[in-house]
């Protein structure tokens, strides 16, 4: 009788755990919530942010002017004129896109082959590569691939009648000023 006595005994609460056995749980005691003290909630603050509005989005059919030529289109958005960005034309956007492959893909693709010809020419003891021609070549030709991406943007015409030159020259000294004007413009 009196083992059947110590089994119903409570089990001792144990402030750290075991160190022979440190995957056992540790059992902690329930803490009583104070009732004077408010609970705190958590609640996002989002309701003005753009993008979190349930409202639809109006549409209105306006005028863009891009260069020399003028595009109506579909604008999406709510109807504050200084908060909107212009609509590019899909046109010019496949242009641009094209442009920008082009001015990073060739030095990429350039300064990758350079690599591979410097690794054969040394494997086959015709020269002995200098350490620092590597370097040098890849630093020239993966930063004229960064730079790429800003020249493909800058050289393509925004107008979407005109096709504009092989290189962009023309386009690229255009584009720059219209892009400040518009930033100038814009902080006005």
């Amino acid at each position: 009788m009196k083992t059947m006595v110590s089994l119903q005994q409570q089990p001792l609460y144990i402030t750290k755990p075991s160190p022979w056995n440190p995957r056992s749980p540790t059992l902690y005691p329930k803490t009583l919530k104070n009732p004077y003290l408010p609970a705190k909630t958590w609640k996002l603050h989002a309701e003005g942010a753009k993008g979190f509005n349930r409202k639809p989005a109006s549409t209105r059919t306006e005028k863009i002017s891009i260069g020399n030529g003028t595009v109506t289109g579909k604008s999406y958005g709510n109807n504050n004129d200084d908060d909107e960005d212009e609509k590019m034309p899909d046109i010019v956007m496949e242009r641009m896109v094209v442009r920008i492959l082009v001015y990073v893909g060739v030095p990429l693709v350039s300064g990758i082959a350079m690599l591979q010809v410097f690794d054969i020419v040394k494997e086959q003891h015709v020269w002995d590569v200098p350490l620092w021609l590597p370097f040098f070549t890849t630093f020239v030709t993966f930063g004229a691939s960064t730079l790429g991406v800003a020249y493909g943007t800058l050289s393509t015409s925004w107008d979407p009648e005109k096709k504009g030159s092989l290189l962009g020259f023309e386009e690229a000294q255009t584009n720059w000023v219209e892009m400040w004007r518009e930033e100038d413009d814009s902080k006005r």
